[in-house]
């Protein structure tokens, strides 16, 4: 099986069958052994880039082809978006491989008719991909940023009611660029500035986070895994944004920790690395292969004052009886501010799953602040940008719940200062902070 077959296969299996993009192409990566190194980069290139840009593909492929995508034999319209990606977006495949590549996956896949009706779909949109009439930014801009930036309607008619029309455009700019790459230092073992000479001496380069003192952007590509200052435990991987969400919670050596929806462990991880190790940390988690992800975060990183518990979050004060000094509920949310991240999560959301989301958040968060002790902290918080699911939550929260406040100075705890630190929420969003979009907000029980 060559690259583009392997990519067509995966591609199939995210667009027809709702697989996750990263587990279906690790999946068959890791069944198929490809002849050329550098074929594995090809198929992942191609597996993303044609998932991701699937709307602007549909988008080209309707302007040419009858019938439309959604009526055509799905290994059809899946082979014309791959084929098509190549055409569009990748310079160095010739227009010849790309084309004629494609007429081969459909004699595998289709039939003489669909191969004919795939030959002279490409070769048309080659010979008049110059002419297509793209939408007027000004006029239709919902239309424009759904189409060009490839997102779906609803989300850009959000993004652009909400942020306005520039914003809109830069934050959906903002998805479509590869994410960076962003590692913790393990301080329980080493310090960001060790860990920086110790990947530089192996020629990787770095750049410190101006946010997150523990923070490392990798600008090199590297296979993390096989590193060994991974294997000993001297880092993990983390979102320069996530990294907050800790900081925010300022748990102190000895305390009683819980982390309500810790898988896969980041934050968790995190938290134990702030307590020096020392006091306690209940991480909760619905799902049992998230928490063997967290005990093997934890494991390798030395960490030893973690406890995992098959539980799900809505019903913990059942069972847990003793009030603890700090509870995160890091929320089961759309995702909708790490897009960058996930090529097929643009795809797989609506409006109506933010609404049933903010339905769970409002339910765990209520259950969680059982748990908080008088005077003890609830840090709330999202990797996503609606405020469904991040401000009215808290809201309808804290209306309901007269012993809580918001602690109103963040900037205490953020290990930089800004702005908007002085609310007791904040929303990161990428055209103002540069960094993935993440709510936080930090409460207290009074006393």
């Amino acid at each position: 099986m060559n690259a583009r077959q392997l990519a067509l296969k995966v591609i199939y299996q995210v667009n027809e069958e709702g697989a996750f993009a990263n587990l279906a192409l690790d999946k068959i990566l890791l069944e198929n052994k490809l002849a050329n190194p550098k074929d594995k980069g090809l198929a992942t290139e191609l597996v993303y880039g044609s998932i991701k840009y699937r709307g602007y593909l549909d988008w080209v492929l309707d302007q040419f082809a009858k019938p439309k995508v959604k009526n055509m034999a799905p290994w059809i319209r899946n082979i014309l978006r791959l084929g098509l990606y190549q055409l569009l977006f990748l310079d160095k495949v010739p227009v010849s491989a790309a084309i004629n590549e494609s007429v081969k996956l459909a004699k595998k896949y289709g039939h003489p008719g669909t191969v004919k009706f795939v030959n002279g779909v490409l070769r048309n949109i080659e010979r008049n991909k110059d002419n297509l009439a793209i939408p007027d930014v000004q006029k239709s801009p919902v239309e424009y940023l759904s189409v060009i930036f490839s997102f779906p309607q609803w989300l850009a008619k959000m993004w652009v009611e909400k942020y306005g029309v520039k914003n809109a455009l830069k934050l959906a700019d903002y998805f479509n660029q590869p994410s960076p790459l962003w590692i913790r230092a393990n301080t329980l073992k080493i310090t960001s500035d060790e860990l920086c000479e110790k990947l530089e001496k192996k020629g990787i380069k770095t750049v410190k986070s101006s946010k997150a003192p523990e923070g490392l952007e990798i600008l090199d590509s590297v296979e993390i895994g096989k590193l060994e200052e991974f294997r000993q435990g001297y880092f993990t991987v983390q979102d320069e944004s996530s990294m907050l969400v800790s900081h925010v919670v300022a748990p102190q050596s000895g305390q009683v920790i819980l982390d309500v929806c810790s898988g896969p462990g980041g934050k968790t991880s995190h938290l134990a690395q702030l307590m020096g190790n020392k006091g306690r940390i209940l991480a909760f988690d619905v799902h049992q292969h998230r928490l063997k992800l967290i005990q093997d975060t934890c494991r390798r990183l030395g960490i030893t004052n973690v406890e995992t518990i098959l539980k799900d979050a809505r019903f913990l004060s059942q069972f847990i009886h003793e009030p603890a000094d700090a509870v995160l509920v890091d929320a089961p949310c759309s995702g909708l501010g790490v897009l960058g991240r996930r090529p097929d999560a643009r795809w797989r959301k609506s409006h109506e799953d933010i609404r049933e989301l903010q339905i769970i958040q409002k339910e765990i968060i209520q259950e969680a602040a059982k748990l908080v002790k008088p005077g003890g902290t609830l840090v709330y918080s999202t990797c996503t940008t609606t405020v469904e699911e991040n401000n009215q939550v808290i809201e309808d929260f804290l209306a309901n719940n007269k012993e809580f406040y918001l602690d109103k100075d963040l900037n205490k705890y953020l290990p930089y200062q800004t702005e908007e630190g002085s609310q007791g929420w904040i929303q990161f969003l990428p055209f103002i902070h540069n960094t993935d979009g993440f709510f936080i907000a930090r409460m207290k029980r009074r006393k």
